[in-house]
């Protein structure tokens, strides 16, 4: 095994935490100190089970360093006939368990649109039977969360089937670490959202994208609150075009903690300053205010 100094990204190291995964950090340090992947069952002593999950977890939180390949093929898509989906109801038994399968976990019956759409899952995606049944579970679930009373469509499980084939998600170790990740993040966001006092309503896609923004960035929790503070003291309410002004100034000065912004303020204010702010606070407050 080789060893050497290793100086973990603080970015990483939460994405680590947030993962909450033993066995991801394990391999996140075994392959980050010069050692070959392929080594890492023999040398950790994980079982294949375990190591995979371990590499699925990594790669979701976007610290493998390979990108699995995508399971789309160029072109267009192909279209499935009737008589495609008779064939294989008749002479594919996978396909028929899984034609089951998912009638019983939508809770109705697959009319023949539908069966050319679950033929393309399996057929031109390339998703095994045990992923698409996470994946119709997730998609029921999301649903749910949601507050739709009804179980998705086939054609808005088709959307996600796609989203999953592009990042190479394959295995049902890969679906259940893309399924971790994202309870994560959502979690981050109901927590960011009771900071920013939003209730009774979804983020808009635009909220989302901020927010997202701000997480992917490593922004601690305590840092958020007092850009919304800030936001909230200078403009009179939450503005998401200036606090993400405020964020991203913080993070290209280095200033990553809620202490070091809090040292920051501390220094002697220039002379001419109007109230509390500098001319370029001053300035960076207007275009902000602008573009918001």
């Amino acid at each position: 095994m080789i060893s050497q100094t290793l100086t973990i990204p603080q970015s990483d190291v939460r994405r680590l935490l947030s993962a909450a995964s033993p066995d991801a950090a394990l391999l996140y340090l075994y392959i980050n100190t010069g050692n070959r992947p392929e080594d890492a069952a023999r040398e950790l002593n994980m079982n294949d089970a375990r190591l995979q999950c371990a590499g699925a977890t990594l790669r979701q939180l976007g610290l493998w360093p390979e990108v699995r390949p995508s399971h789309i093929a160029p072109g267009e898509r192909p279209s499935y006939s009737e008589q495609d989906v008779l064939r294989a109801m008749d002479s594919d038994l996978d396909f028929r368990g899984l034609y089951g399968e998912v009638q019983r976990l939508l809770g109705r019956s697959l009319n023949t649109e539908e069966l050319k759409i679950l033929l393309g899952f399996v057929r031109y995606l390339g998703l095994p039977g045990d992923v698409i049944s996470v994946l119709v579970c997730y998609c029921k679930e999301r649903a749910r969360q949601r507050g739709n009373s009804r179980n998705p469509s086939l054609r808005t499980i088709e959307k996600e089937a796609y989203a999953w084939a592009e990042q190479g998600i394959d295995t049902v170790e890969e679906a259940a670490a893309f399924i971790s990740a994202q309870n994560v993040r959502n979690s981050r966001l109901r927590r960011l959202m009771d900071q920013l006092q939003i209730r009774g309503r979804s983020l808009t896609a635009a909220e989302e994208k901020y927010a997202l923004r701000w997480l992917d960035m490593g922004i601690e929790e305590e840092l958020i609150a007092m850009a919304y503070e800030r936001t909230c003291l200078n403009t009179g309410g939450l503005n998401w075009a200036y606090m993400n002004k405020i964020l991203q100034r913080w993070n290209d000065q280095g200033l990553r903690t809620a202490e070091a912004v809090r040292s920051g303020d501390q220094k002697p204010v220039p002379k001419g300053a109007s109230g509390q702010l500098g001319e370029a606070e001053l300035a960076f407050i207007q275009r902000a205010m602008k573009e918001g």
